[in-house]
């Protein structure tokens, strides 16, 4: 009896370890960001590779409209002239349609770009997709991504009223 319980133990040890090696893990810090090209609101293709030499503040939401997600928004939206002193651009992305992306602009009145991962394979290569009950969508992470390429910083707990002002507090640091 003992047996079969170190039995049953010893196999759900290995199962809990296979499904470990399976999750994603986002980029690390040191590490190459992955290249994509999404569309952006305005329907024109968008690569990461776009902006080699500039400081990207790539970061990820789960859907344009929502309260946080708009706030979030609005605050990078507002810090704009900042982030463009420091020679950094910002990219939004989500699963939403470029469309949609074109009318959260419009209404909002954001002037960066927006880009549509309609089918998430950027938000998974960066960890960033999660379950909504039955939807997928992207999770709210950040990565600062130095100009060369590289990953800099990452966020996975995000608070939309205060990420701003924090990662231009960690470029300021970044950049020195």
């Amino acid at each position: 009896m003992v047996r079969s319980y170190r039995m049953i133990a010893l196999c759900l040890t290995l199962f809990a370890l296979t499904l470990l090696s399976f999750a994603g893990s986002a980029p690390s810090v040191g590490t190459m960001a992955p290249e994509f090209t999404l569309n952006s609101q305005e329907g024109t293709p968008v690569s990461l590779k776009d902006f080699r030499g500039k400081w990207v503040v790539l970061y990820f939401y789960p859907k344009d409209f929502t309260s946080g997600c708009t706030i979030e928004a609005h605050n990078f939206q507002r810090d704009l002239a900042q982030y463009e002193q420091k020679n950094v651009v910002i990219l939004g992305v989500s699963v939403d349609s470029a469309d949609s992306h074109k009318q959260f602009c419009a209404k909002e009145g954001l002037n960066f770009k927006l880009l549509a991962d309609t089918d998430h394979k950027v938000s998974s290569a960066y960890d960033s997709l999660t379950n909504f009950g039955l939807v997928k969508v992207a999770a709210r992470h950040t990565f600062i991504i130095n100009p060369e390429g590289k990953v800099v910083k990452v966020y996975t707990e995000v608070k939309p009223n205060e990420h701003s002002a924090e990662v231009l507090s960690a470029l300021a640091e970044l950049q020195k």
